[in-house]
This record gives structure tokens, C-alpha cells and sequence, in this order.
């Protein structure tokens, strides 16, 4: 394999190497794919504002998620049938985020077991969760992840149906695992189902797929312990925000009572330090983890990871930046931030 440089570059390996029903399923979003464009589009949109004479010479990257401290602001997203990319699947991202030092996310529809992931070592792990018709469904599963070690349950709730996805449609690829079961509007799941899932279980619940400053404040009335900021990828309803644009206004709206975190469309280390600098706790990668799976197994993985790491580390130091709560608000600027004018005594 020939040297890669950045974390897109595996993409198109992936896109060689897997059967083109695969990729497609992993790469497409929904209808037009607006969003899924946005998603990487709107980063770009976010410039900085460094500053200079500070002396960068440490730089530490670690962070605390949930109580628990990681090495970096960097997660790994839920992400299905992992083993359609890589024989070892599941296996080998659980290892590769355990030796990163951060937390990797089962999904509910991975090809492995909870208890197979627990078997890979030790390391931090969340679950997501769907909210199933049947609750009996969910409360074994939780109890599963409660034995096996886990620490915190995922809540998607951006999937009372799924998304239209035209690739999938064409290519009549079928994930037996899914259709029908799951039932998850905001509203009912945060006012029922969150209070369900605090009867039968101690561990902390996110809401995975806010996009909204209303549904965020719902989400902490009803007791929540984090929100993701997430449109699924932009694999469920088109023409939604992308997330980075989306964040802040779930920021303000949880008015710090509950960390938020982001997910999609981060490619580079200057992605995450903006994520950071509006008000994130930390972000979570889906497809650069499917993709550089794909392309080189468990190694592949790592390399991702120490990618992202090393740029977010490298945009730290250029920024002025020696700690995560050191990077703010005023290291960037948006197309929709006013005018910056400095006092009149330092023009």
C-alpha cells in the first residue's frame, strides 16, 4: 500500500477493494445527498484566528468523557455490520481503540456480539442502542452490555423510519437486522423511553441524533447525561444541517448541564479543533473507521486514529492552543460571525 497522507485517501482503497454494493451501502446518504456534501462542506466554511508567542512546546491532548479519561477528544461512532468490511470487524476496531486510549462505540447491529467485543481486552466501550418496539428486546441487551463491561448506552433517535437511500435501492441490498423494529421519534423516546431505560440500568444515556436547540432541551429536562449531535450520517432525511453547522445551537441550549459531542463529516485534526472551539466535548468518527478497515484491517484503524490525533495535536500548537480547554470560541471565526473590531486604544 502505498504511503497515505490523510484520512480521506482511504476511501477510495475501500472503494477498490469492497464489493461495490458494500461500499456503496457504507459511502451513500440519503436522496440527493445535500447532506452528506454539507456535512464536509460546512467545515470548510470555518476559518481561524491564531494566535502566536505562547509557548506550545507541551501539548496535552487528554480529555474526561462521562468521567472517564481518554487521550484524545477523538471517539469511535456506532457503525453496522462491520465485518462486511473486514473479517475482523468489530474485533479489530475494539483493539484499535483500546491501544489509541479512547472510546469505541458497539453498534446494536454489529457482526459481532457485545460479549465477543468484551473478549478483544480491556478498553472503554459505549453501546448504542434503537428503541425497539419491543422493550424486552432492549432491556436484554442493555443487560448484556452491563455484564460485559460497558459504560455508557448510545440512544439513537433519529430513526422512526429509515432514509431513503437511492444506492441501497439500486444495488437491492437488504440489512435483514433492521427494518420494522425499530420505532424512535424524539419526542416519545426522550419523555418515555429514557426514563424507561433510567429504571432498568445505572449507566449513563446519551441521545445519539439532535439537531435542534427544542429537542436538546427536552433531552436534558428528561434527564439525559450527554448529547451527539448527529444527522446519521446523512443517511436519513436530506436537506438537514450539517452537524458542525447544527452544534452550537444545541450547545447554548444545554446551557452546560450535559456534555455535547458531534459526529459526521470529520476528516482532519483542524475538523475536530472547530467541533472543540463550538462548544464540543468531543467527536465521533464513522466512515474513516469503516473505510480504513476496509483498507488495512486493525492497522488501518490505528492509523486513523494517529492521523487525526497527530493533526489535531499539530492545528493545537498553530492555534496557540497547549490544552483541549484552552481551544474557545475565539480561535475561529464563521461566515455568520459579525465584524470583529478591536478597542480604539490598540489601533
Amino acid at each position: 500500500m502505498e504511503e497515505i497522507t490523510n484520512v480521506m485517501e482511504f476511501e477510495e482503497i475501500a472503494r477498490q477493494k469492497l464489493p461495490k454494493m458494500v461500499y456503496d451501502y457504507y459511502a451513500s446518504g440519503a436522496e440527493d445527498q445535500w447532506t452528506l456534501k454539507e456535512n464536509r462542506n460546512a467545515f470548510s466554511r470555518i476559518l481561524f484566528r491564531p494566535r502566536i508567542l505562547v509557548d506550545v512546546s507541551n501539548i496535552d491532548l487528554t480529555t474526561t468523557v462521562m468521567g472517564f479519561k481518554i487521550s484524545m477528544p477523538i471517539m469511535i461512532a456506532p457503525t453496522a455490520m462491520l465485518k462486511m468490511a473486514h473479517p475482523d470487524g468489530e474485533y479489530a476496531t475494539a483493539r484499535a481503540a483500546s491501544a489509541a486510549g479512547t472510546i469505541m462505540t458497539l453498534s446494536s447491529l454489529a457482526t459481532s456480539s457485545i460479549e465477543e467485543v468484551a473478549s478483544t481486552g480491556p478498553g472503554i466501550r459505549f453501546f448504542q442502542l434503537y428503541v425497539y418496539k419491543d422493550r424486552n428486546v432492549a432491556a436484554q441487551l442493555v443487560r448484556r452490555a452491563e455484564r460485559a463491561g460497558f459504560k455508557a448506552i448510545v440512544l439513537t433517535v433519529d430513526t422512526p423510519r429509515l432514509g431513503r437511500r437511492e444506492a441501497d435501492i439500486k444495488n437491492r441490498f437488504v440489512c435483514e437486522p433492521l427494518p420494522r423494529r425499530i420505532q424512535s421519534l424524539l419526542s416519545i423516546c426522550v419523555q418515555l423511553d429514557v426514563k424507561w431505560l433510567q429504571t432498568i440500568t445505572l449507566l449513563p444515556i446519551l441521545v445519539k441524533g439532535v439537531l435542534t436547540a427544542e429537542d436538546a432541551k427536552l433531552a436534558v429536562q428528561n434527564g439525559v447525561a450527554g448529547i451527539i449531535v448527529s444527522n446519521h450520517g446523512a443517511r436519513q432525511l436530506d436537506y438537514v444541517p450539517a452537524t458542525i453547522t447544527a452544534l452550537e445551537e444545541v450547545v447554548k441550549a444545554a446551557e452546560g448541564r450535559v456534555p455535547v459531542f458531534l459526529d459526521g463529516g470529520v476528516r482532519r485534526g483542524t475538523d475536530v479543533f472547530k467541533a472543540l472551539a463550538m462548544g464540543a466535548s468531543g467527536v465521533f468518527i464513522g466512515r474513516p473507521v469503516v473505510f480504513s478497515l476496509a483498507a488495512d484491517g486493525e492497522a488501518g484503524v490505528r492509523k486513523v486514529l494517529q492521523m487525526l490525533r497527530d493533526e489535531l495535536e499539530l492545528t493545537m500548537a498553530l492555534s496557540g492552543c497547549t490544552s483541549i480547554e484552552e481551544i474557545t470560541r475565539n480561535h475561529i471565526i464563521t461566515d455568520w460571525d459579525p465584524p470583529r473590531s478591536l478597542p480604539s486604544s490598540r489601533l
